[in-house]
């Protein structure tokens, strides 16, 4: 068994990535078109639509149903690590993004009150878009599915559980 094949031909994994990278690569052209400018760090960010965790593990979790089978324990594993991973985006996650920006505003209303010599400072700036909307959420789940089947039918995946 070679390691380094298994792990350059792991259908899952790598559709799993396509999925995120390309969740990633709308929501920087979705940013540029709003701003009206480039953010590189949306590539790589956090936050805004559609949600790369979702597409990521819904990707992950329809590879598995195609390949193991949708009525699997496998299958059930990767799907309720895909609900878990989305809701916590759209709750846990989006309520830190939202504490954050209340924090800021609280710093930024407390420094306009002080003098120049007492103002505050932050140790390290807040991110404030670290969560995702429940339509984010759906549109990044959206993509996950739309690039696990298109991955399946350009590179032919095999599916153990329908081949007869």
């Amino acid at each position: 068994m070679n390691i380094f094949y298994d792990f350059f031909h792991n259908h899952l994994l790598w559709a799993a990535i396509a999925a995120f990278c390309t969740a990633q690569t709308i929501k920087f052209f979705i940013s540029w078109g709003v701003d009206k400018r480039p953010h590189i760090s949306r590539l790589f960010g956090d936050g805004g639509m559609p949600s790369g965790h979702s597409a990521t593990v819904m990707s992950l979790a329809t590879m598995v149903g195609y390949t193991t089978g949708f009525d699997r324990p496998l299958f059930a594993v990767a799907m309720i690590l895909a609900i878990i991973v989305m809701h916590d985006a759209k709750g846990v996650r989006r309520e830190t993004g939202k504490q954050a920006t209340s924090i800021l505003l609280l710093f930024d209303t407390i420094n306009k009150l002080l003098k120049t010599k007492d103002k505050i400072e932050q140790e390290e700036k807040l991110k404030t878009l670290v969560g995702h909307s429940p339509l984010q959420v759906f549109f990044g789940a959206l993509v996950g599915i739309a690039v696990a089947v298109l991955y399946i039918v350009i590179f032919g995946v095999p599916s153990l559980c329908y081949a007869m």
